[in-house]
């Protein structure tokens, strides 16, 4: 509630230039929060086909739309910061959610020194998607504790600063991959170099949530030549570790008998709790 009493409405409650997270394809999965400021906006600086077309059509029609595509920062901020000063409403529209991978900073930083106010809205990563199409978790009690969201050596980053070796060697973490479906098998032929068991279980999925999803699963040893045949080159988030099949997980304390007043798991010497399978009926 606000000091007046009103209720608060939260993120549409703020002033300045929304960075809003669209999620990872499926329309749906765009919050209430980022559907409200989107059907509001005049002006749509989107992140071309990262963007769903379906979300652009259904909940921006009314607004101008800009590709933000091939535009560097001296085109787009003085066109959101003209926009926003002549009374219009603008909306900034990243895919999956602006805080993973979305270079959101350098245009709020930029959008600062004009004098237009900024914030952000999150939205859907598409490893959450991911998860959600795996019908796993990432984080599984007594298979994965940690969870590690990272990318491939490449143009951006350099090998001493490719850390995935390390984070696979972990063991009870699922390392989640971005921007990185061009290099699957380059980054598994690194990982079976190093060392890794073979038989780690991985899943690719291409365009999570999307209409045109695909799940491609094996292991380091044989998920890049799958992907390969798949011809997929970007678009897909990769996940690495156990949590990936959904199975062989501890029961939850959670819903243990102890929660309901009773003797804690480990109270009886006798009795281990059974690791969980998954059915898969």
């Amino acid at each position: 509630m606000t000091a007046d009493g009103d209720a608060d409405t939260g993120f549409t409650d703020n002033e300045g230039i929304p960075f809003i997270g669209a999620g990872p394809g499926d329309p749906e999965l765009l919050t209430v929060a980022g559907r409200r400021l989107v059907e509001e906006a005049d002006l749509v600086v989107h992140a071309g086909s990262l963007v769903n077309s379906e979300l652009l059509d259904e909940y921006c029609d009314h607004a101008e739309q800009v590709n933000s595509v091939g535009k560097d920062l001296e085109e787009l901020i003085p066109l959101m910061a003209d926009a926003y000063e002549s009374g219009e409403t603008v909306v900034r529209l990243h895919s999956g959610d602006p805080a993973i991978y979305g270079a959101a900073l350098e245009q709020m930083d930029a959008l600062a020194k004009e004098g237009v106010p900024t914030y952000l809205v999150p939205g859907v990563t598409s490893a959450f998607a991911a998860s959600a199409t795996l019908r796993t978790q990432l984080t599984l009690n007594e298979v994965a504790n940690h969870v590690v969201f990272t990318r491939p050596q490449g143009r951006t980053l350099t090998a001493e600063e490719d850390h995935i070796s390390d984070f696979v060697g972990f063991g009870d973490t699922t390392v989640c991959i971005y921007l990185g479906t061009h290099a699957v098998a380059e980054t598994m032929d690194r990982l079976l170099d190093e060392g890794h068991d073979p038989d780690t279980p991985v899943a690719v999925v291409y365009h999570a949530s999307w209409p045109d999803e695909d799940v491609i699963e094996g292991t380091i040893e044989t998920i890049g030549e799958k992907v390969e045949d798949a011809g997929y080159r970007a678009s897909a988030l990769v996940m690495i570790g156990d949590a990936v099949t959904g199975s062989d997980y501890e029961r939850s304390f959670l819903y243990g008998d102890w929660a309901r007043g009773g003797d804690a798991p480990n109270d009886d010497p006798d009795t281990d709790s059974e690791p969980q399978e998954r059915d898969t009926r």
